[in-house]
């Protein structure tokens, strides 16, 4: 019995396709537009279908799945290497399909559309929480220019700012008014939205145990756990914790030969997002465990490993104890439990 496999070559309006039947061989190639493309999927026999984790892949890769087919994503800086000689859409197809034959490429799951509906609330969040933050550091540096500073702090500048506009005796030239006035309105703008996602963030995480689960853990609230549960898909995926902590680029380098065992500072890789939100939680359950007056097992490890290495090396590692900790929780589908400190 024969397996088919067909790679596809995304795009905006024009898909490449090549049909093997036999590994390392193409039997069948097709220049096919959107339309054309959706009707070869419903009208072939069920197939493997091979694309590369890009724009709209998820989309099509659920579409695959709709007719029967097995969508597989595969990363693309994974597949670049085996694109031989020049880069075509054919090249990149056969790219594809020999990509597909190394086990050790992971492929990336379908997402589906409450997963996709979290990423893009996240990456809007994202978006106008750096816009704020440029507008409020644009009036900080124009007031500044003109000698009216404002204390550190991003809940200082709009109280600050609209009181030094509406003073009647302000050192504010006239003409800069109007147009400073548009600049805080639009930094509240920002806020509003921002205040938005975040209620629809907690709408859709009511309909998800696992993200109660997950905020279940010290240092992950709300913006982490959804990000995780739209981000990482399926933990089933990771064999082990410290898979998972390498996936998120919180394990160290390695350069090792022979007997010789080298390990460096963290790896970064993975989503440069998720790795930031564990980081930040992990700040914020190193300064409360300062203030606690009986910290748990946890918190005490953390402490004790601030006084010996520093509060940033801390900080990262209990972010990949939390990852290990995520790991459990999700995987065994069970609620954190602290432990007294010993």
């Amino acid at each position: 019995m024969k397996s088919t496999t067909i790679a596809v070559d995304l795009a905006k309006n024009v898909f490449q396709i090549a049909v093997s039947h036999h590994p390392g061989k193409v039997a069948e190639s097709h220049r096919l537009s959107r339309s054309q493309f959706l009707r070869f999927l419903a009208e072939r026999q069920p197939a493997l279908v091979l694309m590369e984790a890009c724009g709209t892949a998820h989309f099509w890769g659920r579409k695959a799945e709709e007719f029967g087919h097995r969508a597989v994503l595969l990363p693309p800086g994974h597949v670049r290497p085996y694109v031989r000689r020049n880069k075509t859409d054919q090249t990149d197809t056969k790219g594809l399909l020999e990509a597909h034959r190394n086990e050790d490429i992971h492929p990336v799951p379908v997402k589906s559309v409450v997963q996709q509906t979290l990423a893009a609330l996240h990456r809007l969040r994202s978006a106008w929480m750096a816009d704020r933050t440029a507008r409020i550091n644009l009036v900080r540096g124009l007031l500044r220019e003109l000698g009216l500073t404002i204390p550190i702090g991003a809940r200082h500048v709009l109280p600050r700012a609209w009181a030094v506009l509406d003073a009647p005796d302000s050192e504010l030239p006239a003409p800069l008014r109007l147009t400073l006035g548009a600049a805080l309105r639009e930094i509240g703008d920002f806020e509003t939205r921002v205040a938005e996602v975040e209620k629809q963030l907690r709408l859709l995480a009511a309909e998800m145990p696992v993200v109660k689960r997950l905020q279940s853990i010290p240092g992950i609230g709300l913006l982490t756990a959804t990000a995780l549960a739209a981000f990482i898909g399926d933990v089933q995926r990771f064999a082990s914790c410290r898979r998972f902590a390498s996936f998120l680029g919180l394990t160290p380098r390695e350069r090792s030969s022979g007997l010789t065992r080298r390990l460096g500072r963290i790896s970064k890789r993975g989503d440069i997002y998720l790795r930031m939100l564990l980081i930040h939680g992990a700040r914020s359950v190193l300064l409360a465990a300062k203030r606690a007056k009986r910290p748990d097992r946890l918190r005490a490890w953390v402490l004790h490993l601030q006084a010996t290495r520093g509060h940033n090396k801390a900080a990262v590692a209990l972010a990949n104890k939390m990852a290990r900790i995520v790991w459990a929780v999700w995987r065994h589908e069970t609620s954190y439990q602290s432990q007294p400190a010993a």
